[in-house]
């Protein structure tokens, strides 16, 4: 079976560079386009004839497994941390120990500052309330750089 499909494959090859060549422009023989496909269906005609004299395999497919779904059981509400008078790393990292992993931080002098580095400043004021249910971003901290006039 194996010679048959490798002549098969030759004879179907033959065929096609035949074809290009033809299509580019060749010689234009019809009978050398003939033969070939005559060969290609003969090699073809073969293979057929010899897959069906061998008995065919009737392995049945492994039995199918019911897969169970599995759900994760529902997830407790991070609850929003008491962190006012707390530098702003420690408190972002007390709401992240409580499930949430991103909080927001602004300037509470209104001066619009960015806090790069979060040790250096205090929280003066939160958003929500401690004990509150929060999520992603619920969280804004008010915070000053420390040294500055605060209520801690």
């Amino acid at each position: 079976m194996t010679h048959v499909r490798k002549a098969a494959g030759a004879a179907a090859g033959i065929l096609l560079i035949t074809l290009v060549i033809a299509g580019c422009g060749g010689s234009g023989d019809s009978a050398t386009t003939t033969t070939v496909t005559e060969a290609a269906t003969a090699a073809v005609a073969t293979e057929t004839e010899a897959s069906t004299t061998e008995p065919p395999t009737t392995e049945a497919p492994p039995p199918m497994t019911q897969a169970t779904a599995t759900t994760a059981p529902p997830e407790e509400p991070a609850i929003m941390p008491d962190v006012v008078c707390m530098n702003l790393q420690d408190a972002q990292n007390k709401i992240q120990d409580a499930g949430v992993f991103f909080s927001r931080s602004t300037d509470a002098t209104g001066r619009g500052r960015s806090q790069i580095l979060d040790r250096n400043w205090i929280v003066v004021a939160q958003t929500p309330d401690p004990g509150t249910p929060i999520g992603e971003g619920d969280a804004v901290l008010s915070a000053v750089k420390i040294g500055e006039s605060d209520s801690c």
